[in-house]
């Protein structure tokens, strides 16, 4: 019936997922490229349209905090673009898409997140300047990455286990056990 057909488009795909073309990856990148351009725009005007129109005096604080999110939004942004910029022929045809902005647990990802909390916390900065302290989530961020991902499973791997021979570790289980008495 109808109604199975529409249920099964909101049914999860099972299997492996198809590879998908170089087209349509360099297509995505454009449009994820565009997404970010737009939101960081977008946060800038907004933020200087509503102290522009509130009669806001820029004081050296909130221009130093202007400066970091234009370091960062720039970085990421110029990161991003870098990355999934595609390699193309002379007759547009796509030789090398570049890497996938949009795969999960990418480094691009990473940058977009970068993005989106240098967005939001400059327009909140608007309610309160104390809102700014919302970029230590950065450095916080990036500290639990290292540890959750290189220090922690370097410190607490286990010990190699050393190829010793049958006898020689029947030798000194027995050595243990005349010890133990």
């Amino acid at each position: 019936s109808t109604r199975d057909f529409k249920m099964e488009q909101f049914h999860k795909k099972k299997g492996k997922e198809g590879t998908r073309g170089s087209n349509l990856i360099a297509k995505e990148n454009l449009e994820t490229l565009t997404f970010y351009r737009n939101m960081i725009f977008g946060s800038n005007g907004i933020f200087f349209t509503i102290n522009t129109l509130l009669g806001y005096h820029y004081q050296t604080f909130d221009i130093t905090m202007f400066a970091v999110c234009f370091i960062v939004y720039i970085g990421s942004f110029q990161f991003m673009r870098s990355m999934g910029n595609p390699k193309m022929t002379d007759n547009g045809q796509v030789l090398d898409p570049g890497v996938d902005l949009n795969m999960e647990g990418g480094l691009a990802e990473h940058c977009k997140d970068l993005i989106i909390l240098t967005s939001v916390t400059q327009i909140l900065s608007l309610l309160s300047n104390w809102l700014w302290l919302l970029l230590l989530l950065v450095p916080a961020r990036v500290g639990l990455m290292l540890w959750t991902n290189i220090i922690a499973p370097w410190i607490f791997q286990p010990a190699p286990e050393e190829d010793i021979p049958d006898k020689k570790r029947a030798k000194m289980e027995r050595k243990m056990k005349r010890a133990m008495r």
